[in-house]
């Protein structure tokens, strides 16, 4: 069975965003923007999709997002504690139902033992609470973005798909997962995939 396309994938997640009245965001560092670009690309997406913020350095991320400087100080830029805090301050400060955001190690330099390059962290909130997933790519730069922004669109579609419309909403407050996030394996060659 083919793989879906991002076209394809971006294309089901605006008639799933519209056909359940939902809204999405995005928080982006190691893509800079791509995921946004990608969702803008499709006619039509004005309907759901508020906006994103590209936070490429720290201080942007604390400035636009609230990631808390604990927080970056005491995991780095790159883990799953600062993608959930992008995807909350995101969906918070932008006013949507569903956000996403990534950060990572896109290459070719940048990377460390404990962080390679390739480490990439997705993560999605929404009234459900926070689903982060772990990668590692293993391809060039342009190949790590691109695989980021299929996994990112791939975990959003996910997403709405599990929530439900705001009219449905239970005021209740919800839980958010963990902070350590699974591992979702290795992803290999210049066409690395979730």
């Amino acid at each position: 069975m083919a793989e879906d396309t991002l076209d394809s994938l971006v294309e089901r997640l605006q008639a799933n965003c519209l056909g359940r009245g939902l809204t999405v965001v995005t928080a982006e560092s190691c893509t800079g923007g791509l995921i946004a670009k990608l969702i803008t690309d499709v006619a039509g997406s004005s309907g759901y999709f508020r906006g994103g913020a590209v936070t490429y350095a720290d201080t942007a991320k604390t400035a636009l997002l609230g990631v808390p400087a604990e927080i970056l100080a005491a995991h780095g830029a790159v883990s799953a504690q600062v993608a959930r805090a992008m995807a909350l301050g995101a969906m918070e400060r932008l006013g949507a139902d569903v956000a996403v955001a990534v950060t990572g190690v896109s290459g070719p330099g940048g990377g460390s033992a404990a962080k390679p390059v390739g480490l990439t962290y997705v993560a999605a909130a929404d009234s459900g609470g926070v689903e982060i997933r772990r990668f590692v790519w293993s391809g060039d730069r342009s190949a790590n973005r691109e695989a980021t922004a299929r996994a990112a669109i791939m975990l959003l579609l996910e997403r709405v798909e599990l929530t439900v419309s705001p009219s449905e909403a239970s005021p209740e407050e919800s839980q958010a997962t963990p902070d350590d996030a699974p591992d979702r394996g290795r992803a290999s060659g210049s066409d690395a995939r979730p």
